[in-house]
């Protein structure tokens, strides 16, 4: 257990530090008092994304996510309440007492957590393993030092080495309490009929991280000269390790690529290491897989540019051309390197320095449109129809470009190349854009009849009931949350005269009508002010933002960003008044249209309880009813007659 003290003291770092805490996952730009960037939970283009660092919460208008700093970080590393507070508070120096985890404990948590730990283990195993042991000293540390990088940046990446024994990590492992069934699934121990051995054994050791710095996977190289033997070994694919989705090096780079806008990419993970250690720390790798579109929205959250450094070899250029359409799609600005013939990143960075290595690259990188024009070009000289093949590959490249001015000034460079005439190309690009959303169009509809066809099989799901004093409750639950501790009036009391604040009478008013949302959420926010709003120095605003219950946070932040309405007569010329003033207007009015609606809503189901009563002829019913109603009705009125803006017929 960790003290409220201490939850709290991290909480409120955390929110007053929100900017830097989103920082390292998304590239923020201020934009007037806020920042706004690429929302992490889904898909877009145009960013809806913002960040209030005046109130510590951050809200996307696209898919609805807001809460304050912990929530974020717990909603994108898919992790604990808990473990968010133990990120953060590591990463502001706010010393947490934590108890060590006993064979218990490892039992007892979830299938994730228990792997990362599993992970963790390992790669300090293969790091004392390589800077402890003969083996380790003569085969890791030498191999990792003859090709030249320095101690500092083998700590860094945490590179280390996996003894040649058949089982030395998996025993270690055991012995400490590691459950084997977490060893298997993370791919470092290999079981077959009862056998167990180490998957990396003899190898030096990548570690894989995550965005947030957790071991996910590894990279193992051989030192044997073997023909048959790989040369790399990679993790299989887990519950934390999803290849497609993580960049190699992007922990170590994010905030640089932040700072520097901009994303340098090459192949290997020595090549990340060697540009690091060069003085290019905005580094990643695609671990030399097919460039994948989450592994461009990755990068895409920290810049829209992207340079991507190849070695001289064309076919491997050429197999890599689909990924940078993909990078284009996305709506990034892609620039390309080619590096002097025999030379691969990691080679030509030892051989520069920072300055140098920079200095190539600005005079050399060419944007992908022009780079693949020239590529090309050479193959199509003389040949009439590998020269149409050729236009129809850059406008099909073109094409997928969604930016309209971009495209456009592609057009006209590739019109000089290729020494064709504009409207010749926009008249290609428009044929491959119509024949892509027919496309679309016709999956779309095969997916809807096909959808309509399986759901005559089922049965007609339930309805969800709705709320239908939804807007009205919010607008409560906003002047609550908002305005808690605002004067609303005056009132006399046995000892004298009391300042009723918004709050008590928001909460006064509604248990005096017995009130009660069919949204559970509703009531139990108004329920947890109930509770604490007597609590010395409380505030709501505070205590819902940082409710540990993320939809708590939510609905509070969601709140928090809407402006209140003030109706036309609080309006003067060229002024506006102050919350302030017209709170003890404003807030028995929101409540008042709650109420009023309410008791709408019970005429109208009384009429209908009246107008069947009497065609079945049911006598003892009628007189009931229509006590009921003129009851209703008088409310009605009354209620009508506060609000003042009502017509009362």
């Amino acid at each position: 257990m960790i003290d409220s003290p201490t939850i709290e003291r991290v909480v409120e770092t955390a929110q007053s530090q929100i900017v830097e805490v989103i920082s390292e996952y998304v590239n923020l730009k201020k934009r007037g008092i806020n920042y706004i960037g690429h929302c992490p939970f889904h898909n877009e283009k145009t960013p809806s994304f913002s960040v209030s660092q005046h109130k510590g919460i951050f809200k996307c208008f696209g898919c609805g996510k807001g809460g304050n700093a912990v929530h974020f970080v717990v909603e994108h590393e898919q992790i604990s309440w808990i473990e968010a507070i133990k990120m953060l508070g590591k990463k502001f120096n706010i010393h947490i007492e934590e108890k060590e985890l006993s064979t218990e404990d490892i039992y007892q948590k979830n299938e994730r957590d228990s792997m990362l730990i599993v992970t963790e283990f390992a790669s300090k195993f293969f790091s004392r393993i390589m800077y402890d042991t003969d083996e380790g000293l003569t085969m890791g540390l030498l191999y990792f030092r003859s090709r030249g990088y320095r101690d500092d940046i083998i700590k860094k990446f945490g590179l280390g080495y996996s003894p040649e024994q058949r089982d030395a990590l998996t025993q270690e492992a055991l012995k400490n309490g590691y459950k084997l069934e977490f060893l298997e699934k993370t791919g470092l121990t290999t079981v077959k009929d009862n056998n167990r051995s180490d998957k990396f054994r003899g190898r030096v050791m990548f570690p894989i991280h995550g965005l947030s710095g957790k071991i996910i996977a590894f990279g193992g190289r051989t030192l044997k000269t073997e023909p048959n033997a790989a040369k790399y070994l990679n993790s299989p694919e887990s519950e934390i390790y999803h290849k497609s989705k993580i960049l190699y090096g992007i922990f170590q780079a994010r905030q640089e690529i932040s700072r520097q806008d901009k994303t340098y990419l090459v192949e290997g993970y020595t090549d990340v290491i060697a540009f690091h250690q060069a003085g290019l720390i905005n580094t990643v790798a695609s671990s030399g897989t097919a460039l994948t579109v989450d592994q461009i929205r990755l990068m895409a959250r920290f810049s829209p540019n992207v340079t991507i450094i190849y070695d001289g070899d064309p076919a491997g250029i050429k197999a890599s051309l689909r990924g940078i359409n993909l990078i284009l799609e996305e709506g990034m600005n892609v620039k390309v390197l080619l590096l002097p013939e025999g030379e691969d990143p990691d080679s030509f960075a030892k051989k520069n320095d920072t300055k140098n290595l920079i200095k190539f690259i600005k005079e050399n990188e060419t944007d992908f449109i022009k780079f693949k024009t020239s590529l090309l070009i050479e193959e199509s000289k003389n040949d009439p129809i590998k020269r149409a093949q050729l236009i129809q590959d850059i406008v099909s490249t073109i094409a997928i470009i969604p930016d309209p001015i971009i495209k456009a000034v592609y057009v006209k460079e590739c019109s000089s190349l290729l020494k064709v005439e504009e409207p010749i190309l926009y008249q290609e690009i428009n044929k491959i854009i119509k024949k892509k959303n027919e496309k679309e169009s016709t999956q779309a509809f095969i997916q809807s009849q096909r959808e309509i066809k399986e759901s005559l099989g089922k049965q007609a799901p339930v309805l969800a009931i709705t709320n239908p004093f939804n807007v009205e409750e919010r607008e409560i639950l906003k002047y609550l949350i908002k305005y808690d501790q605002l004067t609303l009036c005056e009132i006399e009391t046995d000892e004298g005269k009391k300042c009723l604040t918004v709050g008590e009478y928001i909460v006064n008013e509604l248990k005096q009508d017995e009130i009660q949302s069919s949204n559970p959420l509703h009531n139990n926010i108004l329920q947890l002010y109930e509770e604490h709003y007597n609590d010395a120095e409380f505030s709501a605003r505070k205590f819902f933002i940082n409710h540990p219950n993320p939809e708590v946070s939510r609905i509070a932040t969601d709140l928090l960003i809407q402006k209140h309405r003030l109706s036309k007569i609080h309006k003067k010329k060229g002024t506006l008044k102050q919350i302030e003033d017209v709170i003890g207007e404003i807030v028995p009015r929101v409540v008042l249209e709650l109420k009023w609606k309410m008791i709408k809503i019970k005429i109208d189901e009384c009429t209908e309880k009246l107008k069947k009563a009497e065609e079945s002829g049911d006598f003892e019913k009628i007189p009931l009813l229509i006590q009921e109603k003129i009851n209703l009705d008088n409310a009605f009125k009354f209620l009508s007659l506060q609000q003042g803006e009502r017509i009362v017929t």
